[in-house]
């Protein structure tokens, strides 16, 4: 099956550019490459744009871009929407232009989220330096990263993805996280455990994104550097059980969460199984509010 390759981009609709900027350079690490009125692009590797934010009210995810290999990859993906009853449009030049790449498709998913299938992907002219970040982002082959969004039809949405973009199924967590219910699927494009996952509704379109960094003190800095502009943090340190990420999550200044971390496990599709785990983090992760007080068992 023709399948997407990789997270090739996110766009936020945001409502304060200016802090996002300032939040995205000196906190995130990542380089804005392009500043027009009203929008801000950011790179975090070698390509020309990773992430897209646009002035608006959402404060929520716009608009999510996967990768396929190239033209015939992008028609093939195309005709499955369409045989499946998916309204497709192609995206003119100006748009695809906007975004860095040669061309794109554009539809929605089973939650309405809009969906960017593209190829040709645009390189910048300068190699990709991070002010604060020494290790570098882990992206490149691997996308941007990973987002975690939000569905009330989660089977539906599970059965998308992976028939008409090819995902991988890389396995569950299921379980009680002080005192909710957590029902989340991973997905797979590429080696990383997983370039999507969602579960059941949030109050935004987006629960949050990650950006993951070569080493493990980058990781710790970018904490401290979270710490110091009072940025609210929304877990601590921590290691997931599935991905084995170290990483610790905090707030955008659009509400949504970002989590931060470092030695993602990759996956060999050869012999990786698909398996629950029933936690969702092997330690750590804790909401600071509760720090010092009692908890109940997760």
């Amino acid at each position: 099956m023709t399948a997407v390759t990789q997270l090739g981009y996110l766009g936020f609709e945001v409502s304060d550019l200016d802090a996002w900027e300032a939040f995205a350079t000196n906190v995130l690490g990542l380089h804005a490459s392009r500043r027009d009125d009203g929008a801000i692009v950011l790179r975090n590797d070698s390509r020309q744009a990773r992430f897209f934010l646009t002035a608006g009210d959402a404060d929520d995810l716009a608009v999510m871009g996967w990768q396929a290999d190239d033209g015939d990859a992008v028609d093939a993906i195309a005709d499955r929407l369409r045989a499946a009853g998916v309204e497709v449009a192609e995206a003119g030049p100006d748009v695809a232009a906007a975004r860095c790449v040669e061309r794109l498709i554009q539809f929605k998913d089973p939650a309405g989220l809009a969906v960017e299938v593209f190829c040709g992907a645009k390189q910048a002219a300068e190699a990709f330096a991070s002010d604060h970040v020494r290790s570098g982002f882990v992206a490149e082959n691997q996308g941007a990263g990973h987002l975690v969004i939000s569905t009330r039809k989660q089977q539906e949405s599970l059965t998308f993805y992976q028939e008409m973009l090819g995902f991988k199924l890389s396995d569950y967590i299921q379980c009680e996280l002080y005192g909710y219910k957590v029902d989340i699927v991973f997905l797979h494009a590429n080696e990383r455990h997983h370039s999507l996952a969602f579960g059941g509704p949030q109050e935004k379109r987006i629960h949050h994104f990650l950006l993951q960094v070569g080493s493990m003190d980058d990781v710790g800095l970018a904490y401290d550097r979270a710490l110091r502009a009072r940025v609210p943090i929304a877990q601590t340190l921590g290691r997931h059980p599935n991905d084995k990420m170290f990483s610790f999550y905090a707030f955008t200044p659009s509400g949504f969460q970002f989590e931060y971390g470092w030695g993602g496990i990759e996956i060999d599709d050869d012999t990786w199984e698909p398996t629950t785990h029933d936690c969702v983090s092997e330690w750590g992760h804790h909401p600071p509010q509760l720090i010092g007080k009692r908890a109940k068992p997760r």
